[in-house]
């Protein structure tokens, strides 16, 4: 799906600079292992399942960096058909509308342009995620307690773009023929926070029936 992805979805649209894993620490191996399987053409339910003997808060690390990056690199391409005039709030459809609230300059939920609430969400996750105390990369230092709690709210707020993007962009995927790799990458996304429980059912409704027709 990486290959995929980049052939189809231009690089130079990438909505946020790509999060790299360091070659040569765990975390890096963990992403070759989960990539490789990816490239394997196994049934994605496989893929995201833990590997024997491997840690769950670094296998959720690895995932929550890299769906980021997908994301990033998906909503990157529709951006430029995503301006105040075309989306003048962040929603899916008529019956969702997503309101930004960071607890610092936005203490109440506050209503956005998609765009605008896009470039909050995306620097807001890069933050969380570049933070050594949250997502730590030396040997020997641990998790957080609360680690799998922001993983939750990070994907939580990523299922949202997947929302914006299927509702209000899905003909400019289809104009650039990538409906297919948008889908597996949604799949790939749906199984891994299924398998661990990391999203309540009720937070993924907008997409119910669509998730129902490809995910089973």
């Amino acid at each position: 799906m990486a290959l995929c992805l980049g052939q189809v979805f231009s690089k130079d649209k990438t909505f946020r600079p790509r999060k790299r894993f360091e070659p040569g620490t765990q975390r890096f191996e963990l992403y070759k292992k989960a990539q490789a399987s990816l490239k394997s053409g196994l049934d994605l339910r496989k893929v995201v399942q833990l590997p024997e003997g491997e840690n769950l808060n670094d296998w959720i690390a690895v995932h929550v960096v890299d769906f980021f990056n997908r994301i990033n690199l998906i909503y990157g391409t529709v951006s430029e058909y995503c301006t105040e005039r075309t989306c003048p709030i962040m929603s899916g459809g008529l019956r969702y509308e997503y309101r930004w609230q960071d607890g610092d300059d936005y203490k109440r939920p506050t209503k956005l342009p998609a765009l605008k609430y896009m470039n909050l969400l995306m620097d807001w996750i890069e933050s969380l995620i570049n933070n050594e105390d949250i997502f730590p990369t030396r040997v020997g230092v641990p998790f957080p307690k609360n680690f799998q709690q922001v993983c939750k709210k990070i994907l939580s707020r990523l299922f949202r773009v997947f929302v914006h993007v299927y509702i209000h962009h899905f003909d400019s995927i289809c104009s650039m023929g990538a409906e297919a790799h948008i889908n597996t990458c949604y799949k790939h996304y749906y199984y891994f926070i299924s398998e661990f429980s990391l999203i309540d059912h009720s937070e993924l409704e907008p997409l119910k029936a669509m998730t129902e027709k490809i995910c089973n």
